[in-house]
C-alpha cells in the first residue's frame, strides 16, 4: 500500500493516458484492417453479424449485440490469421500444427515448442501491415524458437513490415486492448 501511496500521481497518470474504452453497440464504431466500420442493429435480421458495405450489422436482441461483434471478430481473426500462417509457413517451409486465436492483454502472438501458433483476437482491428508482421514473427519461431539473427532473416524475408508494425503496435496497440 505504501508502494502505491508514494507513487499514486504516477499510476493516475498513466491512468489518464489511457485509450476510452470502446464498447460493442449501436452508433459505435469497430475498426477492422484499421479501418472504422460502424455498428449497426438490425432487429429483424437473422445470423448473428456481418460486414456489408463497410458497415457491420448485427441481428437479434440489442443485449446480445456485444457477444455477436465479439463473436464475429474471433471468427475474423481465426480465419484470417489462419489463411495467413499457412501460406507464410509454405513460403519458410515449416508446417504449424495449429492456428489458434485467444484473447490475450500481453502478447499478440506465440509459438509453442509443439508447433501451436497463437495470435490475439484483437490484432483483427489493425491494419493489414501489421497483422502480416505479426503471422511472419511467429511462423518463423516455428523454424527458430528464439530471437537470433536468423530468426529476425527470416521474419523480415516473411514480412517487410517489421519498423513500422512494431511502431504501430506500440503506439495504437493500448487502443485495441481497450475495445470491447
Amino acid at each position: 500500500m505504501a508502494l502505491l501511496n508514494d507513487n499514486a500521481a504516477w499510476v493516475a497518470a498513466r491512468l489518464a493516458a489511457l485509450p476510452d474504452a470502446v464498447r460493442f453497440e449501436a452508433g459505435a464504431s469497430v475498426t477492422i484492417d484499421g479501418a472504422e466500420h460502424p455498428i449497426r442493429h438490425a432487429p429483424g435480421a437473422r445470423g448473428g453479424a456481418w460486414l456489408q458495405d463497410g458497415v457491420l450489422y448485427v441481428a437479434g436482441d440489442p443485449a446480445f449485440m456485444s457477444r455477436r461483434v465479439h463473436d464475429f471478430l474471433r471468427g475474423e481473426a481465426r480465419r484470417r490469421f489462419s489463411a495467413q500462417a499457412l501460406a507464410k509457413a509454405h513460403v519458410a517451409n515449416v508446417t504449424p500444427k495449429r492456428v489458434t486465436v485467444k484473447d490475450t492483454r500481453s502478447r499478440w502472438g506465440s509459438c509453442s515448442a509443439e508447433g501451436v501458433l497463437m495470435f490475439c483476437w484483437r490484432l483483427v482491428m489493425a491494419p493489414p501491415f501489421v497483422q502480416d508482421y505479426v503471422v511472419a514473427h511467429e511462423v518463423a519461431h516455428l523454424r527458430h524458437l528464439n530471437h537470433s539473427a536468423s530468426f529476425w532473416e527470416l521474419t523480415d524475408a516473411l514480412s517487410p513490415h517489421r519498423e513500422q508494425a512494431v511502431a504501430w503496435l506500440h503506439q495504437e496497440g493500448p487502443r485495441l486492448l481497450r475495445t470491447g
